[in-house]
Order: C-alpha cells, then sequence, then structure tokens
C-alpha cells in the first residue's frame, strides 16, 4: 500500500482466497474435410445434431471426417472442429457465368463484401454461405413489387412451387420508409433446396425473410435492429448471403440508398436464382495440416484430446510432432497439454486377413514416439443412418470419447480401457479383433487393442502411450493426470508473477497447492506428493534473476494391467493356518 501525507484511515480489502481452479479435460479437437460449413475456422460442436446443422450430412468422402467425430460426441459434449477444404473449392452462387470466388466463412464474407452497396454483379444477387457442390441444391426466389405477389410461382425445372402462401401479404412500403418519405422498399425472399440435397425433398422452401427492406438504413420499429434486407440475411439465414441488388441492370442504382425520399425501383417480374458453379475439393495432406494447425497455440484453444479421424501417417506424425508432442520435439515447440489419438490405415485392418498384425508394425515405425500419444488396433463397421449404408471408420473418435466418459463417471488419472469404462458404442463388428498372441506383439510395439468379447461386448484392452521408454508415463492415465496437475497448478501459478519473491509469497504457493493435491490424493489419483518452495530452491541467484520455483514431487497412481490368481488344491486334512502366511 502507499503511504499516507496527512492524517485519516485507510481501509484495504486483500484476497487471499485464490484456489487452484478446475480445468477442462474433455475437449476434443478435429480438422477434416466435411461438405458443408464453415472453412478453417474452429467450430465449438455440442452434439451429432449440431454437428450435422453445421456441417451437412455425411456422404462418401465426409463419411470419416463425420462419424469420427459423431462417435466422440456419443460420449461427451465439446469437440472442436474445423472443416478443411482443397484450394479449387468454390461457392454456389447465382452468377450463371460462374465466378470461381471462395467465401470461407461469415467473416470472409463480412470483410470483403456485406458493407458494400454494390459488388459489381460478381456472384450475382446471392451466393451460397459455404463452398461446395453442395451449394448448387440452392436457389433464390425474390419478389419486389407489390403488382406481382399474388401470382408469385417459381419452377425449379421439375416442378412449379407457389410462394405466395409462405407470406401474410404483399411487399409494400415499411413504415420506417414511410415516416422518411420513401416507398417501394419491401421485398420477400424464399430460399428454396431446389435439388433436395439439404432437405431429401426438391422443392422444399428452407428459409423466409418477410417485408425486408431495400433501404440499408431501415430498421425495426419494435426492437431497432437493422430491416436491410442484406444485413437481415447475413445474420439469419443458415445457407446463403445477399450480396447485389436483384436485377442489377435496372435496381443497382437504387437499392442500398437511405430510406429518406427514395422511391425504390421495383423489378418488373419476381426473380427466381438458381445456384451453380459449387466445387467441392477434399485437398491434400496440407490441406488436413492446415486445419490442425488452428489448434496449436494453447493460449488460443483449449483441448485435451486431439482426434486424427482417417488421416495417414504423414498428418498423423505432424500432429504427434507439433500439437501433442514427440519425442523429438521440444515443449517451446508443442501444446504438451493434450494427448493425440490414433488409427492405423485402413488397409491395414479390412480385408487384409492374416497380416493385420504386420501391417500395423509397420505402420506404427512411421510414427514418432511419444507419451502424449496412443494408438489402437482397428476399425469397425457402423450403420450410416443418413444414408441408409453401412461404412468402416476409425476407432480413434471412440477412443477419445472413453477418455471423456471416464473423466464424467471417475477422473482423468483412471484408464479408459477395460469392462468397467472401455465399452465402445455404435459397433456392428470390428475389422478385426486381436487374439491373445496378436494383443501381446502389439502391447509391446505401444498398440492398445480393441477386442471383441463374446458376451461382453467391443472394448478397449489397453492403456498404454505411445512411448518407448519404460516409465510411469507409458500409461495413458498418468499422462492425463499429469496433464490435469500441470494445467490446473500452473493457472493458479500465474498470479503469483510479480509478486516479491519473498517467504510470503512461497509460503502462499504451498498452501495453495497442498490442499488441491491433497484432493487428488483422496481421489486416488497420487499415492503421496510433496511441495517445495523455500530458499533451498529459490536461491539469491534464483530471486536475483526475477524467477520463482516451486518442485512439486508426485507419485502416480498404477493402473492393473496383468492379474496372476493362483488356485492351489490341498488335502483335505491340510490346516491353512501351517500353508498360508497372514498378516498380524
Amino acid at each position: 500500500m502507499g503511504f499516507q501525507l496527512s492524517p485519516g484511515t485507510q481501509i484495504n480489502e486483500i484476497d487471499l482466497t485464490t484456489v487452484v481452479p478446475s480445468v477442462l479435460t474433455t475437449a476434443g479437437a478435429y480438422a477434416g474435410y466435411f461438405s458443408w460449413g464453415p472453412a478453417n475456422k474452429i467450430i465449438l460442436v455440442d452434439s451429432e445434431i449440431t454437428l450435422k446443422k453445421t456441417f451437412g450430412a455425411p456422404d462418401a468422402n465426409s463419411a470419416n471426417s463425420f462419424f469420427t467425430c459423431a462417435n466422440f460426441l456419443s460420449y461427451g459434449n465439446n469437440l472442436s472442429v474445423v472443416r478443411t477444404i482443397g484450394s479449387t473449392s468454390v461457392n454456389a452462387d447465382a452468377n450463371t457465368a460462374g465466378s470461381n470466388v471462395v467465401i470461407q466463412s461469415r467473416d470472409v464474407f463480412q470483410y470483403q463484401y456485406l458493407n458494400n452497396i454494390t459488388n459489381n454483379n460478381t456472384l450475382g444477387a446471392f451466393v451460397a454461405k459455404y463452398p461446395g457442390v453442395l451449394g448448387n441444391s440452392l436457389s433464390v426466389a425474390v419478389c419486389a413489387n407489390t403488382s406481382q405477389f399474388s401470382t408469385w410461382t417459381v419452377n425449379n425445372g421439375t416442378q412449379s412451387i407457389a410462394l405466395t402462401g409462405f407470406f401474410s401479404s404483399a411487399p409494400n412500403t415499411s413504415s420506417y420508409t414511410s415516416s422518411l418519405g420513401g416507398s417501394n422498399d419491401e421485398l420477400h425472399i424464399a430460399v428454396i433446396d431446389a435439388g433436395g440435397l439439404f432437405s431429401g425433398t426438391k422443392g422444399t422452401v428452407l428459409e423466409t425473410f418477410p417485408f425486408v427492406s431495400k433501404a440499408r438504413d431501415a430498421v425495426n420499429l419494435n426492437d431497432g435492429s437493422s430491416n436491410y434486407y442484406k444485413q437481415v440475411v447475413f445474420n439469419t439465414s443458415k445457407y446463403v448471403y445477399a450480396v447485389d441488388p436483384v436485377d442489377y441492370a435496372n435496381t443497382s442504382s437504387i437499392w442500398g440508398s437511405l430510406a429518406a425520399n427514395t422511391n425504390f425501383a421495383t423489378t418488373t417480374t419476381n426473380q427466381y436464382l438458381p445456384f451453380s458453379g459449387g466445387v467441392d475439393d477434399i485437398g491434400t495432406d496440407a490441406t488436413t495440416i492446415g486445419g490442425y494447425n488452428l489448434f496449436t497455440n494453447k493460449e488460443y484453444v483449449d483441448i485435451s484430446l486431439v482426434l486424427s479421424g482417417g488421416a495417414n501417417a504423414t498428418v498423423q506424425s505432424w500432429i504427434i510432432n507439433n500439437i501433442t508432442g514427440g519425442a523429438g520435439s521440444s515443449a517451446a515447440n508443442t501444446r504438451s497439454d493434450c494427448v493425440g489419438f490414433f488409427s492405423p490405415p485402413a488397409g491395414a485392418v479390412i480385408n487384409n486377413s492374416g497380416n493385420e498384425a504386420s501391417s500395423i508394425l509397420s505402420w506404427t515405425y512411421t510414427l514418432p514416439t511419444s507419451s502424449y500419444a496412443f494408438l489402437d488396433s482397428g476399425w469397425k463397421y457402423q450403420f450410416d443412418v443418413y444414408n441408409n449404408v453401412y461404412r468402416w471408420v476409425p476407432l480413434n473418435g471412440d477412443i477419445a470419447g472413453l477418455c471423456v466418459y471416464t473423466d464424467n463417471i471417475k477422473d482423468p488419472w483412471y484408464s479408459p480401457a477395460g469392462f468397467n469404462r472401455g465399452q465402445i458404442k455404435n459397433a456392428i463388428k470390428l475389422a478385426w479383433s486381436p487374439s491373445q498372441t496378436y494383443r501381446d506383439t502389439l502391447y509391446s510395439a505401444g498398440v492398445n487393442s480393441v477386442v471383441s468379447f463374446p458376451g461382453q461386448g467391443i472394448v478397449l484392452f489397453g492403456d498404454k502411450t505411445f512411448q518407448n521408454k519404460p516409465s510411469a508415463f507409458d500409461r495413458i492415465n498418468v499422462r492425463r493426470l499429469f496433464i490435469t496437475l500441470e494445467k490446473a497448478i500452473g493457472k493458479a501459478a500465474q498470479f503469483s508473477l510479480f509478486e516479491l519473491n519473498d517467504e510470503f509469497t512461497r509460503a502462499q504457493f504451498v498452501a495453495l497447492v497442498t490442499p488441491f493435491l491433497r484432493d487428488v490424493l483422496g481421489r486416488r489419483g497420487i499415492t503421496d506428493f510433496k511441495v517445495v518452495c523455500d530458499t533451498t530452491n529459490n536461491t539469491a541467484q534464483v530471486i536475483d534473476s526475477n524467477r520463482f520455483i516451486g518442485d512439486i514431487y508426485i507419485k502416480p497412481a498404477r493402473s492393473i494391467n496383468y492379474i496372476q490368481l493362483n488356485f492351489v488344491a490341498v488335502g483335505s486334512s491340510v490346516d491353512f493356518s501351517t500353508i498360508v502366511g497372514s498378516n498380524p
């Protein structure tokens, strides 16, 4: 506190109630190809329903990505997803000449197009919200003339669609524009699934925007929100953006004007604008890596579990070396606060009878070893309800999901394997269920088998990390224990920054950490601990260099991997006390 310069009473409030905070241990991350949705942007997804709404239903190209995510979400509700697209992906639009424009997300559209009154009709009047072929299924109908409303019908090539019934009355002049001396500013907009790819039925009206305004300053008088048609569509449409005035040659000089004293141009006929030109591009390994690169900064996004889906060894190795932490990478270059989950190539276990184990081992040789990596043994067969087919899907989404399930019913320092917590959901069968002999071989190489047991279901039957050095960190429960402790105590320690390195601060740190570790001890995560933060490690040299050291010694709890039961037959006359030792 400062020194007082004159007599008086000074009251200060000192907060010494800082505690070690809880940290997120159930957050997953995935980057891969989807047929719809914002691209190259992290989107938080909480359920399979949200996944479908955001990134579209799966198709042959996106099934691995979709079901890897959906499988993870069947165990938890916190997944950050990045849709990756190739360099030739294009948004569908209403420009019949085609535009070859890519609008990856609403941020891009807002920056490049939204605030321009006209965009030289580059994209036509409307553009699909996201890149891809799926946008070609869309069309937009516009009624901007009062006299044309009663006969407002469009034809998508196979059927006539009457639109009058979707709106209560004809567009005319809004109250806002009328009050400023303007007229004819209202229009109706309908977004139609002409091809049926979104709704499953051709000609379905997906969205309507009634009584929106051509005036860029127009507002709804009841709540003050913008009623300018471009802004309304931008704020609320799930499928399209409004780019330029409809019937560009006749309306571009008027639409987007201020409402005051403007007689807005009306179209001579209702406009029907089918979309075309949308292009899909699955991309390359570099494309996928670019998506995962968005997860590298732990100050920007908090994740604990990285799903790799059907990614190949090139991408898998990049994840280990640049996100989770590999044997050859420094902590400064990786997050080192999350675990990556990896499945072998599909060809190693699907229709590869007799060669599965050797193929899996060959795959492991291509990956960097790491206690932050967890390898499983294969793929599962599951039903795709969206397309009424069965698909092979890698298991790593499920394995990461088991960690979430374990966190929810126990704690991160419990193993996610075994019959209690390792049951795989949504599986018809496995591509390969390793026998004991093969399980032994794979486990020695750091691969955790997923096994189909008669009467017991499909179970994760191993909890090794992909660390080749024998230590406590070659088990995932220990690795996740230390991630949890390091995250939580690290966040708490930030409040010691810029404090004085004296006996009070050091004692405060010990008092902060000790109750937290006692709680973990009571919840069976560790068997013992010791916190040292005094002059033995904070020497004069350390203090003079403006550093602060806290040494935290942990004895982690270990999971049971091997059980030996000895059954001994003895004669009827034998006294058990003479052959079996007993505790005093």
